[in-house]
């Protein structure tokens, strides 16, 4: 295995993770003026559907399948440290992956998905999967990195605070639309204040994984995300706004409390 820095390997793995961070602005203006159909925003003229647990476990699935497949074949692949690292990245997909999808089905929170996105997620994930895993397993300096663990019990302070909030506020959002008869407002904890408390709780998770990683890799995955979910939630404050008029909260912002 070649780990130098002129390896194809390294070069490809430079290439994704300049990809990776170049995407963001564009994906923030894209994301801006079209919201991806699927949840309330659902409508025609993005081809076939699926189910949308389905959607979400296939989409999803290569942040563990491909971490899982990749990861061994790194030179840090008996590091504690790169072990722990791999764990927090598996905690947030393995949820996502598989507990969420389920839950949903469970709970008969369901709506169709366009397979368009689903691809083109399942595309994302696979390079931001290889960006990642690949530097924890492989490109990451431990050996020279002193403070380690310092940064990994901050990050993973961070990292557990946002998906707290992005799991609990998701439990809210399915068990609303579970309830049958058309979307409701969302209330209590951190809905009191914004409309878009799991998105803001998935941005706080991917902050602590770039304090943790200490990486180039961690900070482009935190641009994306936010890049993403940013745009989504001024969408969704939007739509909240439009259908429930003067129900609606009018204190409350769209993701960052008291701000935006």
């Amino acid at each position: 295995m070649m780990s130098s820095s002129s390896s194809p390997d390294r070069s490809f793995h430079n290439f994704c993770l300049l990809f990776l961070n170049f995407i963001s602005f564009p994906t923030f203006l894209c994301c801006s003026f079209i919201q991806a159909p699927y949840g309330r925003h659902i409508r025609s003229g993005w081809g076939p559907t699926i189910p949308s647990w389905v959607s979400w476990f296939l989409m999803e699935s290569p942040t563990v399948f491909f971490s899982l497949l990749i990861y061994p074949f790194g030179r840090h692949v008996s590091s504690l440290r790169s072990f722990s690292l791999l764990s927090v990245f598996l905690l947030h997909y393995i949820h996502r992956t598989i507990i969420y999808p389920l839950f949903r089905l469970h709970r008969n929170s369901n709506g169709s998905f366009p397979i368009s996105v689903s691809l083109m997620a399942f595309t994302f994930n696979l390079l931001n999967s290889y960006v990642q895993i690949r530097w924890v397993s492989h490109y990451g300096d431990y050996e020279a990195d002193e403070w380690f663990w310092e940064r990994f019990l901050v990050g993973l302070v961070v990292f557990g605070f946002g998906m707290v909030v992005n799991v609990k506020s998701d439990l809210v959002l399915v068990g609303l639309k579970a309830q049958g008869g058309g979307y409701k407002i969302p209330r209590g904890g951190l809905f009191e204040l914004i409309s878009c408390p799991n998105y803001l709780g998935e941005i706080i998770e991917w902050l602590g994984w770039a304090i943790m990683t200490w990486s180039w890799a961690g900070v482009g995955f935190l641009l994306y995300t936010f890049s993403n979910l940013v745009p989504r939630a001024m969408g969704n404050h939007k739509w909240y706004l439009e259908k429930f008029k003067e129900e609606y909260p009018r204190n409350r912002k769209a993701v960052i409390p008291f701000l935006y």
